[in-house]
């Protein structure tokens, strides 16, 4: 991958506190690594525990990467160790106490940029000051969307045109002008900020500032999935921008990196065998992977129609479930639930973290149930598996547009009402609703196998993409070429 005549490219990445960032983030910087640029990233201790078996793994194949580790103030701002990361066991009333500690660190990583002399820093999009530090220390900043090119283009159409405004009511439809397809949503729909100007909006503001100002963005997507989308935020926007994904697939070839990945930990050795023997058991296809993401908790009463609507499917499934204190009655309902699972045979619950990446790829998986977390939604194109979409908060509902309008790869479980990702929302999808979706998903005769064909060739394609010649591969040498000239002129 390099080419020892040149000088090494020196590089910080600065990931956001929040897994669904984390990953993506330092599997892209593992890919700079990968092609020979020496990789600093900067976290906590804590967060760092999500991805440091990697790091030490590449680290051991000979790459230039490390961790940099600062101290999170937790006892400052009030909080207890190890509370340091937006997730969803994250208390309500410690978040603000985490942004006061992310707005504390800010001088300390603004030194380290500076002491550590990089050519050029990645940065999360919600560390929109990084690109005022880099200019003034005359390097590029490159900023990182954890989102979809068809996310940030409709989000940038809603705030410019407000066609929102002109809807009767929440639920009428309207479409989202000026975009490559007729999309249409509701104003429920609509993440709040957009809706109606609130705190988050002002900061959505600064970072697309920001963004202006960086040397470009870069995004975990590949041309071919959404390749209108893709020249079309470039033109919008004015600015330079780079697909380099499907960073999982492209930074986890082997099986020990997919285990290493998120809150993996040796002592659960026995924990992943069960589900991997489980799986073993059951026949190619007949397995539903249902996973809300690393955010999401649901009150009780949808837990109750969720599992209804499992059972009742017909089919086998894999479930991810989250304990939460908020939700006693819920964790109760579900342990009994387990219980009968099990002695059926035909439904596995995992708590907590799940190697997705693992289970994604075995043969017995059929389709997902999924939040439309872009992460997921690149997965499960990875492995060229059709999604049952149910978005809840953030960018799912714009993502939820990509997968069953654009793409026409997944079936919409008909959620309407975007809400805060810690909150319960209003909304509770009938178990009718839920097993509808999972039957055309599963069950659906021609449209399904047109659904399979279409997936499985974007599947050929991210492969394509970070192969020698592909489309992310030729970004990423074109965005390294570029910023080994920028260094070079400095000489």
């Amino acid at each position: 991958m390099e080419d020892q005549t040149k000088p090494k490219l020196k590089s910080i990445f600065l990931p956001f506190l929040s897994t669904s960032h984390i990953i993506p983030l330092v599997d892209m910087a593992r890919l700079f690594a990968l092609h020979g640029v020496d990789v600093t990233i900067i976290s906590t201790k804590y967060n760092s525990t999500i991805f440091q078996n990697s790091i030490n793994l590449d680290a051991s194949r000979g790459r230039s990467i490390r961790t940099h580790i600062i101290d999170f103030p937790a006892e400052k701002v009030g909080i207890p160790a190890g509370i340091e990361a937006f997730n969803v066991n994250t208390p309500k009333e410690m978040i603000p106490k985490i942004y006061m500690g992310l707005y504390i660190l800010q001088p300390d990583i603004e030194k380290l940029f500076e002491t550590l002399q990089p050519d050029f820093i990645v940065t999360d999009m919600f560390f929109p000051w990084s690109a005022d530090v880099a200019k003034k220390l005359g390097i590029p900043r490159i900023m990182f969307h954890g989102a979809s090119y068809l996310a940030r283009s409709a989000a940038h159409s809603v705030e410019v045109y407000r066609p929102h405004l002109k809807a009767e009511s929440d639920t009428d439809k309207f479409v989202i002008p000026d975009l490559p397809d007729e999309l249409e949503m509701t104003r429920l729909q609509l993440p709040d900020w957009l809706r109606s100007p609130n705190q988050y909006a002002e900061l959505m503001k600064v970072i697309k500032e920001s963004e202006k100002k960086s040397f470009g963005s870069v995004f975990n997507s590949f041309y071919k999935l959404e390749s209108e989308y893709y020249d079309h935020y470039k033109k919008v926007m004015g600015t330079k921008s780079w697909g380099l994904g499907p960073v999982s697939l492209w930074a986890n070839q082997d099986d020990s990196d997919k285990a290493a990945r998120g809150y993996a930990r040796k002592e659960e050795g026995a924990k992943e065998e069960g589900w991997l023997k489980w799986l073993n058991s059951k026949p190619d296809g007949s397995v539903l992977y249902v996973s809300f993401g690393s955010m999401n908790k649901f009150p009780y009463s949808q837990l109750v129609e969720i599992a209804h609507a499992l059972e009742n499917s017909g089919h086998n499934f894999i479930w991810v479930v989250r304990k939460n204190e908020e939700n006693e009655e819920g964790g109760v309902f579900l342990e009994e639930f387990e219980k009968k699972m099990k002695e059926s045979g035909k439904g596995y619950l995992i708590w907590g973290w799940a190697p997705q990446l693992l289970i994604l790829e075995n043969h017995a998986i059929g389709g997902l149930v999924s939040h439309c977390g872009w992460n997921t939604v690149v997965e499960s194109v990875n492995v060229g598996l059709p999604t049952v979409t149910w978005p809840l908060f953030a960018e799912h509902f714009f993502n939820e547009k990509l997968v069953v309008d654009v793409l026409k790869i997944g079936v919409p479980v008909g959620a309407k009402e975007w809400r805060n990702w810690n909150e319960f929302g209003s909304e509770v999808v009938k178990r009718e609703d839920i097993g509808n979706a999972i039957r055309l998903m599963m069950e659906g005769g021609e449209e399904e196998v047109a659904m399979r064909k279409r997936v499985k060739e974007l599947s050929v394609e991210a492969k394509k993409a970070i192969k020698v010649g592909g489309s992310s591969y030729n970004n990423m040498v074109e965005l390294i070429q570029e910023l080994r000239s920028i260094k070079l002129a400095k000489v």
